[in-house]
């Protein structure tokens, strides 16, 4: 199997050189040619695999430099009992007869990024020496909160790697932020940005794109890489929870072989939702998608319009992974969506960054209408979503996960369809203490990790204990920056 730029279809690479290369040369996202077909057979086989198992099966169909045993070997690492709380790693909790919530926050960071970045640094070594690069890779991440520890975690003292992210300064929660900067490793790096996320991310990009960098780091012997979901390694083992959901549902006998099921994914860089349609696509009986965003609701506009804007107020809000407004892997869906014409998509991306926005076609716009459903929840709605779970079913969720449960329910009464639905949970509650205990009715909240204990006392819940852990370490990184300076801290980490 092939992977090509969505800008140029010309650009054929191997699945090791596409994961070590991380971003197109031409700015384009490198993905897969073609797409693997599932059948009912392979589901009912998978039944009755444990998650790391469906892992392999799945993405040995997209990874054919890579040996079975190494796939293996790579999610008995990522996915082990010393890395997630949960030996189901992805459990789903049952609501009511027809909803339950994919939970995807039981590894080491307690958010969804470790599901893919537990299994990429692995990718990506192997890659290095299947592609026989002899440079250092160093990684350039760019998080609205989760992804930046995840990676972090991940990539910490893995040999041949350097690891370096950025994030907006006052754009992450207390507890994001202090994950970050003290993280462990003596090849990591950490520092915040002035502005919001699609600084830190325009910065990133633009950085992939400088030829003059790329030269001068070759010479320092490193060349640069990404864990963002720009990256094919970060989208694939995410298809895996969705596919694993669905046998789980078989198991506990909620659906039949060949049911339909809805997704509702509470979105920002368009990557969590993107890799449901991609297994929906493979076959994976997928309903609708349901599109969940916060009052950044640009995705909302672009799947109900076909206009896609970001020229428009940025808030920062309570569900900081999904303030975005420029939602990267979007690009992924209209190459697939538009049959691969990447001149057509090459023309968006370079409308989108000459002008800020960009319209597709008629074709487009219904298409985008038979798959997905746009909604977004304001910030009053999540606060009170948090509460109603609370209360309904005794059930603790964090904001983003409230998100997607609001707008969820806007598409049920919007359209009547009872299907089965499962709606994603991105983070731990914990990690979002202040605004949950806010949302419960504690008028005074404790500053930092002082509010664990109390969403503990007031829940009855434990804290992960890699939040928990974090008291008592070091601050390591404080470093802040003007997003023109990006540049300057890339050249003085690998110095």
């Amino acid at each position: 199997m092939r992977y090509v730029s969505t800008r140029n279809k010309t650009v054929s690479l191997t699945a090791s050189q596409a994961i070590a290369q991380g971003l197109a040369r031409d700015g384009g996202l490198l993905t897969p040619e073609v797409f693997p077909k599932l059948t009912p057979e392979m589901l009912e086989d998978w039944r009755g695999k444990t998650y790391g198992q469906r892992a392999v099966a799945l993405m040995k169909l997209f990874l054919e430099d890579f040996s079975e045993e190494e796939l293996t070997a790579f999610t008995q690492a990522g996915y082990s009992n010393q890395k997630f709380d949960d030996s189901r790693v992805a459990p789903l909790h049952q609501l009511d007869d027809n909803t339950h919530c994919l939970e995807l926050w039981h590894g080491p960071t307690s958010a969804f990024k470790d599901m893919a970045l537990q299994i990429l640094p692995h990718l990506l070594s192997a890659s290095l020496v299947k592609t026989n690069e002899d440079k250092t890779v160093c990684i350039l991440v760019a998080t609205s909160g989760d992804t930046g520890k995840a990676a972090l975690e991940g990539f910490k003292d893995v040999k041949g790697t350097r690891i370096l992210v950025f994030y907006p300064t006052g754009g992450v929660s207390q507890v994001q932020e202090l994950q970050m900067k003290t993280q462990e490793g003596s090849n990591v790096g950490v520092c915040s940005v002035f502005g919001n996320f699609d600084d830190a991310q325009t910065g990133v990009k633009i950085l992939f794109s400088d030829e003059k960098l790329r030269a001068d780091l070759a010479e320092r012997g490193y060349f640069l890489s990404s864990a963002n979901s720009i990256n094919w390694g970060r989208i694939l083992p995410q298809l895996v929870y969705y596919i694993s959901a669905y046998c789980d549902l078989l198991n506990a006998g909620k659906i039949q072989m060949g049911d339909k099921v809805n997704y509702c994914v509470p979105t920002g860089n368009f990557g969590n939702i993107l890799a449901c349609w991609y297994a929906g696509q493979m076959g994976l009986p997928v309903g609708k998608l349901i599109c969940a965003s916060n009052s950044n609701n640009v995705l909302t506009e672009f799947l109900s319009t076909g206009v896609y804007n970001k020229n428009r107020t940025f808030y920062t809000t309570m569900s900081p992974s999904m303030d975005i407004l420029v939602s990267s892997n979007l690009e992924r869906l209209l190459f697939a969506l538009t049959g691969q014409d990447d001149q057509a998509v090459a023309g968006y991306m370079k409308e989108l960054n000459t002008t800020g926005r960009y319209e597709v076609t008629e074709d487009l716009k219904a298409k985008l209408k038979d798959h997905f459903y746009g909604g977004f929840c304001d910030e009053d709605r999540t606060g009170r979503i948090i509460e109603k779970v609370w209360k309904e079913h005794n059930y603790l969720i964090d904001p983003h996960t409230a998100v997607a449960y609001q707008v969820m329910e806007d598409y049920r009464k919007e359209s009547g369809d009872d299907t089965t639905t499962v709606f994603v949970s991105t983070a731990s509650p914990f990690k979002f203490c202040d605004n949950v205990l806010k949302s419960l009715g504690v008028a005074e909240v404790k500053e930092g990790l002082d509010a664990l204990d109390q969403l503990n006392q007031v829940s009855g819940r434990p804290a992960p204990v890699p939040l928990a852990s974090l008291r008592n370490k070091p601050v390591r990184f404080d470093q802040s920056v003007e997003k023109e300076k990006m540049l300057d801290v890339v050249l003085e980490f690998l110095k």
